[in-house]
């Protein structure tokens, strides 16, 4: 795999310079990602898309996340984050289409891994079905959906469990249907800030 450069910023969010995505990580470099949350009402109910990470990916394998999302290499703009839609879950979107949250800082560690990222976040209100979503099958083996409500009570604490729809692909490329309860363990470790800070932004954001 060739090596994947990024642009890597100080504490002002000036950008000083740029690393590789090893270093990027192994050092706790600032970054830049994408991030794009799929929203959809369904008979007056708001649901909130989630993938499922592959069991292949080096960071987070198997855990639920962020519809879409993806590094910004060093050539990139944000505007250039679309072709993450498409390239991971098959959605053609354009920029246009996309609310912008605004940029959040977070960073996670564990071992010697270091994610400091600069999130340019995304929200996309979303008519599309899951018979549409065509997966990238070496980043993304399912996508699912969780009530938005269900979702924000995970995270402030007031249930421990919320229910997921949707559908994984199995070995043979087969599609399987999902409908289970999962907990906090099963989601990528962002900081809770970070899920606060989704919630209450896509709430603001969402046409009423």
């Amino acid at each position: 795999m060739d090596t994947e450069w990024l642009k890597v910023f100080d504490s002002g969010r000036n950008q000083t310079g740029v690393a590789s995505r090893e270093e990027v990580h192994r050092l706790g470099h600032w970054h830049e990602v994408f991030h794009c949350w799929f929203v959809s009402r369904e008979a007056g109910v708001d649901y909130l898309y989630l993938q499922h990470r592959c069991a292949m990916k080096k960071d987070y394998p198997n855990l639920l996340d962020i519809t879409a999302a993806s590094h910004l290499l060093a050539h990139e703009t944000v505007y250039d984050g679309v072709r993450e839609i498409k390239e991971e879950i098959g959605i053609d979107v354009s920029f246009d289409e996309l609310v912008p949250l605004g940029i959040i800082e977070y960073h996670q560690t564990k071992e010697d891994f270091i994610d400091k990222e600069l999130a340019n976040v995304f929200l996309y209100e979303s008519t599309h079905r899951l018979d549409d979503f065509t997966l990238q099958p070496e980043e993304v083996s399912g996508i699912v959906k969780v009530v938005l409500n269900d979702f924000e009570e995970l995270w402030t604490e007031a249930k421990d469990g919320v229910n997921i729809k949707g559908f994984e692909m199995n070995q043979e490329g087969r599609r399987m249907m999902i409908d289970r309860f999962v907990g906090r363990d099963e989601f990528v470790p962002h900081d809770l800030s970070y899920y606060e800070s989704i919630i209450r932004l896509i709430r603001e954001n969402l046409a009423k």
